[in-house]
């Protein structure tokens, strides 16, 4: 169920999605519709698969946004443990990002090259269900290095830090050490960030760091002391939550 932030964001990318007059979205469509799927993003962040998998289809004009569709229905198959379905997802991603045209951008972005970092993802989440770990791992670092190799841009080009998926399945596997400099270098990219900084505070509680595990925990109290959604992981493709203890 949604709470009060996620509530407003879904309903603020909505409204973006509203004010594009559908006939200029026609006639510029290399330029709005990567604009399009910004509620699936919100809705991949907040981890709302069923309503994900309720989200009509774009119109056939806006490839962009209709393989953002795929790429998120795919993720929430996954989650739900129906592979197969994940899997046809997945295989409709890959046929309608092919035609993407290269001169689709996100303001300085190609959607090309964001669609790419969804490809890893998707390729990552599904082996992780199939409990292929090793190549969910090497698809979800290819992500990463996906998503780096981004033109920087504000907002971010790809929405949910890849790093933030990686740390939270890595941190499932009990993979502390990776996790810990997983977010470490998030956090040197996005500074304060709440998701980052209780993935990094979960690390260190079970690395035994207690001394900068609190300093950790300090900060992150404070960078979401005005949130209104609990946070318990970095990314809800991790089915378990994990209780930041918010004083000593």
């Amino acid at each position: 169920m949604f709470d009060g932030q996620s509530v407003r964001a879904l309903r603020a990318a909505r409204k973006l999605v509203e004010q594009i007059p559908s006939e200029m979205l026609r006639e510029q469509t290399d330029v709005l519709d990567a604009f399009v799927p910004t509620p699936m993003h919100v809705l991949v962040r907040f981890g709302q698969w069923d309503t994900i998998l309720d989200e009509p289809e774009p119109e056939t004009h806006l490839p962009v946004a209709r393989s953002i569709r795929h790429y998120a229905r795919a993720l929430a198959l996954a989650a739900t443990n129906r592979i197969a379905e994940a899997e046809k997802e997945q295989s409709q991603f890959l046929e309608e990002i092919t035609k993407v045209p290269e001169t689709s951008m996100l303001f300085q972005n190609t959607s090309r090259d964001i669609l790419a970092v969804a490809e890893a993802m998707v390729a990552g989440e599904i082996a992780y269900r199939k409990q292929d770990y090793p190549q969910a791992f090497s698809h979800l670092r290819e992500a990463v290095r996906r998503d780096d190799a981004l033109n920087y841009d504000e907002p971010w080009g790809w929405m949910q830090p890849a790093r933030h998926a990686l740390g939270a399945l890595l941190l499932e596997q009990g993979q502390f050490d990776e996790a810990d400099q997983v977010y470490r270098e998030d956090l040197r990219r996005h500074p304060h960030n709440p998701w980052a900084l209780h993935g990094l505070a979960e690390a260190l509680d079970q690395l035994g760091l207690k001394v900068e595990s609190a300093k950790i925990r300090a900060e992150y109290v404070a960078a979401s002391s005005r949130a209104d959604v609990s946070i318990d992981r970095s990314c809800y493709c991790r089915l378990s939550g994990y209780e930041v203890e918010k004083t000593e």
